[in-house]
């Protein structure tokens, strides 16, 4: 190849300087590209607060001083590929949550779908129409970006945008039960409207629920303790436990039941605190599956158990039928050591009796140790030596079902007598006949 003459290329290089000098200038004249608000300074809308700053405690969801974080099991993770302003919309454009969360005040599953409707919310503010999801029109306002709102919306080859993983919660609720009583959002979402992008973190906590479901009396009205009331049952009605993320296990505050490392030694005294809280998972066999004198002992009573017992007994027999039969257990040995109205004569010691003398235990005037109140206090427990016949032997009508005619019935009965018939009308037909006058009297 030649050489190029030193006037040719004199000539070239002038010529590249004129064209990158227009260059410039026409990249300088050519209008600029606006930048979406989300890059504007008032933060990303990625998070709860501008540069990931921790939200206060005062504006999280009650319960999140000892609950930091919602229970994976019941609100599974999600992924939220967005970017959102709340305090932009409900401070900066005064929008209420029913107006983009609107299916929520008319909600009575946990399962439904409360995100807003692009097409109902979105597209009447931004310049974007949402009317075919599979081909969304984006306009020429930078509002109307898919990006705008939407991170990685080019990502795809396809042009979607990314998905947004939001799983039902494993719960029992109603939004409208709820704010028809005037609970409001904040109540169990915390300060959102202080907040930028909402997360799982805004979602409940069931320390903050407590403060009404774990109310007493009157107090507690419709909003009742029962664990099944919010959590999700087996057919058996024990709580549901498994799931894909993993277990679910009491807090530690709850009754001091976390299962972590010390609840071996712990799980003792819970138990004995509050059997019925431990019954809401576990059955009688998950107990003797470990104290079957292989894992464990089979003694789980302290020492002095055989003098203890009967108190123990009389005041929580259901704790007791977790594990012992009451027909067979408990009977079988009050016959043995002679306390069992039906045991051999030969077996009973001198001077030694289950019940009380006749004179508290069965005789008129009815004082705190009557067995009257006793029964209404722990039928359970006369019933494991005691059937209805022991009773209608003196409780049943004279004459007509064989009793002694001994009133059972406390005074002022009759005025509501009406209301027990209807509600179970078993028991009285053990001492009443369908045609006995005092029972045609209740109907």
């Amino acid at each position: 190849m030649k050489e190029l003459k030193p006037w040719l290329a004199l000539a070239v290089c002038l010529l590249a300087a004129v064209i990158a000098v227009l260059g410039r200038n026409a990249a300088a004249d050519a209008p600029p590209v606006p930048a979406p608000a989300w890059a504007s300074g008032q933060g990303s809308g990625r998070t709860a607060l501008p540069g990931d700053a921790e939200v206060p405690l005062a504006w999280m969801p009650p319960g999140s001083g000892v609950s930091p974080i919602p229970s994976e099991q019941i609100f599974p993770p999600q992924t939220i590929p967005l970017r959102f302003n709340h305090k932009k919309h409900v401070k900066g454009l005064s929008l209420s949550c029913k107006v983009c969360h609107t299916a929520a005040y008319t909600s009575t599953s946990a399962t439904d779908r409360l995100l807003p409707r692009p097409t109902e919310t979105c597209d009447n503010c931004h310049d974007v129409d949402h009317a075919d999801p599979s081909h969304v029109r984006a306009g020429k306002d930078a509002n109307g970006q898919c990006s705008f709102c939407h991170v990685g919306a080019a990502a795809g080859e396809d042009g979607r945008v990314a998905r947004l993983v939001m799983p039902p919660p494993n719960l029992r609720f109603a939004h409208a039960k709820h704010l028809a009583r005037n609970i409001q959002c904040a109540q169990c979402h915390g300060q959102v409207a202080e907040l930028e992008l909402a997360t799982r973190d805004q979602l409940p906590r069931m320390a903050g629920c407590l403060t009404c479901h774990a109310m007493s009396g009157a107090a507690q009205g419709d909003a009742k303790g029962t664990c099944t009331t919010c959590h999700l049952a087996q057919p058996d009605g024990r709580v549901q436990t498994t799931y894909d993320t993993g277990t679910l296990e009491p807090p530690r505050w709850l009754h001091a039941a976390a299962h972590d490392a010390d609840w071996i030694e712990r799980h003792k005294t819970v138990a004995a605190d509050d059997s019925t809280f431990c019954g809401t998972c576990h059955t009688a066999k998950d107990c003797t599956d470990c104290h079957d004198g292989k894992v464990r002992p089979r003694k789980v009573h302290p020492n002095d158990w055989l003098s203890m017992h009967p108190q123990a007994a009389r005041t929580d027999s259901p704790r007791c039928s977790s594990c012992h039969a009451e027909q067979t257990f408990c009977a079988d040995c009050h016959r043995r050591v002679g306390v069992a109205r039906d045991s051999p004569s030969g077996n009973r010691p001198t001077g030694r009796r289950f019940h009380l003398p006749p004179a508290e235990w069965t005789l008129a005037p009815r004082g705190p140790n009557h067995h009257a109140w006793e029964a209404m206090r722990n039928l359970n427990a006369c019933v494991s030596c005691h059937t209805e016949r022991d009773c209608v032997t003196c409780h049943a009508t004279k004459g007509l079902s064989g009793g002694q005619g001994v009133d059972p019935h406390p005074a002022g009965f009759t005025d509501k007598c009406g209301q027990a018939l209807q509600k179970n009308p078993r028991p009285c037909y053990v001492c009443h006949q369908s045609s006995d006058p005092s029972l045609r009297m209740c109907r």
